[in-house]
């Protein structure tokens, strides 16, 4: 048996917010965000556009490149903190735009991690049941909905945006036959949480703890809350052990890897991962300065861009890493065979 990703797409807002337009929101400047994230500009949502729309158009993107339709998938798997209603799972909106067969389909909410964490459920689905031969898995996140625009140490950092991939299980592939298509065989997926640190990352009214109310709503208690020092160093050093942890048990060094691809949350988180892990620049996807931080899209977005781009090839292994509200994290060992 042989599982491996076949299909990659994605999705942005047709709308840019610069750093200049942020200026003029928010007191801030062009510099500023710059010299601390690395951000130049983020896609942001129309406001009748939901998590669904985003998903669906990365979704019949992945599908595509996978050389299937709608009614070959066997699952869907969406990652996102920002769902279009709280019930039922946004992976039932988008079952039903798709057009696919009435399939599972379910949420995951695992934050900025959500693409190794997904990427794990697919892989069991796939191994355990014989009937399931194609997963869809897709990460999406309209942020701009849970943006406090009036917070310039969060506003600045997040954006909107999808990133689907197509999984798919070969039972008895043939070695002699070698696959013109992408064919990035899933080597191994590490994951991990601590959840002493859940209030680092948060939203902190809306659900059942804390239901919405006058009080939530004057508090401004619906929008992204984070902690930014204790995030920044506690994302540095897990993303760095995370990866260091699935390259050692797989007898692998960090020189084997062709390239990682992290979280896009901050170009100094980024750089401090790459550092430590002795990673030259050339070897690391970033695509933060475009996009900001997309909470769990971030990966599989950054993926299908290098992959349309042909910066990664055939025979090169990937490592990917991430960290996010939880706090979960997790990490991912591709090989495109």
């Amino acid at each position: 048996m042989s599982i491996f990703i076949c299909g990659t797409g994605s999705y942005l807002p047709k709308k840019i917010l610069t750093n200049d337009d942020l200026s003029r929101m928010v007191d801030t400047n062009d510099e500023w965000i710059r010299t601390r994230t690395g951000i130049q500009e983020r896609h942001i949502a129309a406001d009748d556009e939901a998590t669904s729309d985003l998903c669906y158009h990365a979704s019949i993107r992945a599908i595509a490149s996978a050389q299937l339709t709608a009614q070959d998938i066997d699952l869907i798997l969406v990652t996102t903190i920002t769902p279009d209603t709280p019930f039922p799972a946004t992976a039932c909106y988008l079952q039903h735009r798709l057009g696919c067969r009435p399939i599972p389909a379910l949420d995951i909410n695992a934050a900025c991690s959500g693409f190794p964490y997904g990427l794990k459920l697919a892989l069991h689905s796939l191994r355990d049941d014989p009937r399931c031969r194609h997963v869809l898995l897709v990460c999406g996140d309209k942020m701009s909905s849970i943006t406090d625009w009036q917070d310039r140490s969060t506003c600045v950092l997040l954006g909107d945006g999808a990133g689907a991939v197509v999984i798919k299980r070969e039972d008895n592939p043939d070695p002699n036959i070698s696959s013109s298509g992408l064919k990035l065989k899933i080597i191994d997926i590490l994951l991990g949480s601590n959840g002493s640190g859940a209030n680092s990352i948060i939203m902190p009214a809306g659900g059942s703890r804390k239901p919405i109310s006058l009080q939530t709503l004057e508090n401004r208690e619906h929008f992204f809350r984070m902690k930014g020092k204790e995030v920044f160093k506690e994302a540095v050093n897990v993303m760095c052990e995370c990866a260091e942890e699935i390259l050692q048990r797989n007898n692998l060094n960090a020189s084997d890897i062709d390239y990682l691809i992290p979280h896009q949350a901050n170009i100094r988180i980024i750089q401090a991962v790459a550092e430590r892990l002795q990673l030259s620049e050339d070897r690391v996807i970033v695509s933060v300065q475009h996009h900001g931080n997309t909470s769990a899209a971030s990966i599989p977005i950054a993926l299908d861009q290098a992959i349309q781009k042909k910066d990664i090839c055939p025979g090169q292994t990937l490592l990917t890493v991430a960290f996010g509200a939880g706090l979960t994290w997790g990490s991912t060992l591709l090989q495109w065979s």
